[in-house]
């Protein structure tokens, strides 16, 4: 069994400060760090990374070391992904003993340091320019266009998205906030990644795009159709339109379309099912294959190639939709709606979509939402779809 001396022994700080006093190491030092959440878990992590890597788009994620990977929504820009020089975790205000030779490693340093100084809040992080261009039309007008495209023929769903720049509080701390998002957001992945070239972004997201357990489940989901959560709701009760009905099942045809690519037809999905995400509910379906009986052990990796962008953020059929949103959204995403998750951590790759996210800035935050556009959209509701769901997030860090 691994030992190794009890941080707790030399000193007495909290889970936060722990976290506060890595992250401020690894931006003092240009490192990059992600911290995040499983969803439906109380276990926090956190990897530090001396130099990230980039990856090609037909990177096999099984043949990585442990590590997380943060891509861009545009399929033209290279992913990054972060090796963990340095691995923690964290549960119930306490570190976790280390289960591997990098956490071992990573404790006996973390034990030193902490000899040589103190944590201090609140914490520093990347900060990257953001191009300030806005879009030549507004996100209703934008909605517009999408329907006219629908009815057309040019494709059957189209995502656009808006952002929206907000200030952030004079005294901000990250590390507080992205706590009180866990406890908001039990059924996200919860992430905070900072890296010298991509910047720092927070965000919850509910969208596994790929799953693979131990080497032998493979997991996806189709997530989509979105209304407000109110308290003490019967999730049972709750009904969908057409519209939000036929949306989500789009991105579950596209999923199936994928299987079809590859002659994966041994497969279960269990939904759609209605969905808690924060302050939104969506609609959700489950899909697992068992990677060992089909003996495709490298599925998580094609999949991946085929999903990212799923219909979800993008539309369906993907090149027009796509080529819809470079036309006439009017700005970058960057990492909004890319994925990112944690890649060969404890036998387990997770990667999410990346919504419900912000982008931190020295004083401000930029928030990044879109909604599913279908023929029997309404602009206006479209443009209140989004406006509830930059919530999410905001809710939390505004006052």
């Amino acid at each position: 069994m691994m030992t190794t001396t009890s941080i707790f022994s030399t000193t007495h700080l909290t889970e936060s400060a722990y976290v506060s006093f890595l992250i401020q190491y690894a931006t003092e030092n240009q490192f990059a760090v992600a911290v995040w959440r499983l969803p439906n878990d109380s276990v926090k992590h956190l990897i530090i990374s001396r130099k990230i890597k980039s990856l090609h788009r037909d990177a096999l994620l099984e043949e990585l070391e442990m590590g997380f990977i943060f891509a861009p929504f545009d399929l033209d820009k290279s992913r990054v992904f972060l090796p963990a020089d340095f691995k923690f975790s964290f549960s119930n205000n306490t570190i976790v003993p280390p289960a591997n030779p990098i956490e071992v490693t990573s404790h006996a340093w973390l034990n030193e340091q902490l000899k040589r100084s103190n944590p201090e809040s609140p914490v520093k992080y990347h900060v990257t320019h953001t191009p300030s261009h806005d879009p030549d039309v507004s996100y209703e007008e934008l909605v517009r266009n999408g329907i006219e495209e629908i009815e057309k023929g040019t494709f059957e769903k189209v995502v656009p998205s808006r952002k929206k720049v907000v200030d952030l509080p004079a005294d901000f701390d990250v590390v507080p906030a992205f706590e009180k998002i866990c406890v908001s957001n039990p059924n996200a992945l919860v992430s905070f990644v900072s890296t010298p070239e991509t910047g720092t972004w927070l965000g919850a997201t509910p969208e596994t795009l790929v799953s693979v357990e131990n080497n032998a489940i493979f997991k996806t989901v189709a997530l989509a159709g979105t209304k407000p959560f109110e308290e003490g709701v019967n999730l049972k009760s709750v009904t969908w339109t057409q519209k939000e009905i036929e949306e989500q099942a789009l991105v579950e045809r596209y999923i199936i379309s994928c299987f079809k690519r590859i002659r994966v037809r041994e497969y279960d999905e269990h939904g759609p099912k209605t969905l808690v995400a924060g302050n939104v509910l969506h609609l959700k379906s489950d899909f697992m294959v068992d990677m060992k009986a089909i003996n495709f052990p490298q599925l998580g990796s094609v999949m991946l190639q085929l999903l990212h962008p799923t219909s979800a953020v993008c539309g369906m059929p993907l090149s027009p939709a796509l080529e819809f949103l470079k036309k006439k959204e009017g700005y970058d995403r960057e990492y909004y709606s890319g994925f990112l998750g944690p890649v060969n951590v404890n036998d387990t790759i997770h990667i999410f979509v990346n919504i419900r996210c912000i982008k931190l800035l020295d004083s401000k935050a930029i928030a990044y939402a879109g909604a599913g556009v279908t023929i029997d959209s309404i602009p206006r509701q479209e443009w209140e779809e989004t406006e509830f769901k930059f919530n999410t997030i905001l809710k939390v860090i505004e006052r």
